[in-house]
């Protein structure tokens, strides 16, 4: 087995005719190990008794047991060490207004003593999920992990060198508004919904992208979750090799860079970033990587401090607002508008972004609301994929025929 060295019988030269009478014993060891020759002459002393010989046992022992118990000292500080940095990061998303937690929460490891122990007396915080999108974010932590090992990012990165070219869905977007005089519309490929549950028994997503595509829509949401939306990457990808020319946004709910490079090779045009779960920093990491790989970007927040946090952030082209309350999961459109007002509304215009309307749109007046409020797209799913006609659903939300014919 490779890795494994045979037994060999070595050659000794004794120095003197009686072994217990002599002093030096020289030792010849000659052989091979993964191809390369060894040559070593070892000489010891050899003990004057049987007590020295223990003596020498027992000092070996005890060196070993001290050099093992220093080894666990080291791995427990170590520990210690990526567990603090696991506090800091927490620490600073609360310091961002950041509510959702990343991981559940973890215990200090033993022998800890440092900044964060009366912290851990006075923890009352829950081990289960506060909300849905909690939830979702602890099993994406751990199914990304197990993804990763499939396929690991140098591999992905190869992939990528090779792809089609990206198409430009923040100029799609611009586009569909200046013909039609609406918000673009981002019609979104969902089967399910944690809050609503199956929304389409008959679910074909290539079929029903298609039919987007030829109501109207300037651009496609495909949900690539399956534990909570039943969706999957294959459903991305299916869509992007059936031809479907609508620029594409994996909805994912995004904590490692990996995703993103995923979401490349499946066909992605843009990714879903939020502000609830990522940090300032990760955001914008996360944008150069999108901007490598000619990859959209559309940031979505909650509420005021979110909106504040990614106005302060370069590079942004895409704010998606969305109308649910991530506390009570209740939609109040009204959110939208509230967000636009004074100071945001201004930064935005200057910026010349495009302000997305998410969750709770199902009229002309509910479209024609956040349009007044300035909204330049909308992010519609349930209202529209229930419908037995998605391009009469289309129509039907936007009160007018918006496709190209």
């Amino acid at each position: 087995m490779e890795g494994l060295v045979p037994v060999q019988r070595l050659p000794v030269r004794v120095a003197s005719p009686s072994l217990y009478r002599c002093s030096n014993v020289s030792v010849s060891i000659r052989r091979s190990l993964s191809g390369f020759a060894m040559d070593k002459r070892i000489r010891f002393t050899a003990p004057s008794s049987q007590f020295s010989i223990r003596a020498q046992q027992s000092d070996l022992k005890e060196s070993l047991a001290v050099s093992s118990s220093s080894i666990e000292d080291k791995g427990n500080a170590l520990r210690i060490k990526e567990w603090e940095v696991e506090m800091y990061q927490n620490e600073l998303a609360v310091s961002q207004g950041i509510r959702i937690r990343r991981k559940p929460p973890s215990k200090a490891p033993l022998g800890y003593s440092g900044p964060f122990e009366l912290r851990l007396h006075n923890n009352d915080d829950a081990d289960s999920p506060r909300n849905i999108l909690e939830e979702i974010t602890w099993y994406k932590d751990v199914e990304v992990s197990r993804m990763k090992e499939l396929n690991p990012l140098e591999e992905l990165k190869k992939t990528v060198e090779n792809a089609p070219p990206t198409r430009d869905f923040v100029g799609a977007l611009r586009m569909a508004q200046k013909r039609t005089g609406l918000p673009g519309l981002i019609a979104e490929v969902k089967k399910a919904s944690p809050s609503r549950g199956i929304l389409k028994e008959n679910f074909d997503p290539v079929e029903i992208a298609q039919a987007y595509e030829k109501g109207g829509a300037a651009c496609l949401s495909v949900l690539t979750d399956q534990k909570y939306f039943q969706g999957g990457f294959e459903n991305l990808e299916a869509i992007r090799n059936a031809g479907v020319k609508c620029p594409l946004l994996c909805k994912e709910f995004v904590v490692d860079p990996w995703q993103i490079y995923y979401a490349r090779t499946k066909g992605a045009d843009a990714v879903l970033l939020i502000a609830a779960v990522l940090t300032d920093l990760e955001i914008t990491y996360l944008l150069k990587i999108c901007k490598k790989l000619g990859l959209a970007a559309l940031v979505e927040v909650h509420d005021e401090r979110e909106m504040g946090r990614v106005l302060g952030i370069e590079g942004i082209e895409l704010v998606g607002i969305n109308n649910r309350s991530l506390e009570t999961f209740q939609v109040d459109i009204s959110n939208t508008k509230n967000l636009l007002e004074g100071e945001h509304g201004r930064q935005i215009c200057e910026k010349d972004m495009i302000v997305v309307g998410e969750s709770g749109l199902f009229t002309p007046d509910d479209i024609a609301y956040v349009q007044a409020a300035g909204v330049r797209a909308v992010l519609v799913g349930e209202s529209i994929v229930k419908q037995s006609d998605p391009e009469k659903g289309i129509a039907g939300l936007f009160g007018r025929n918006i496709s190209h014919t």
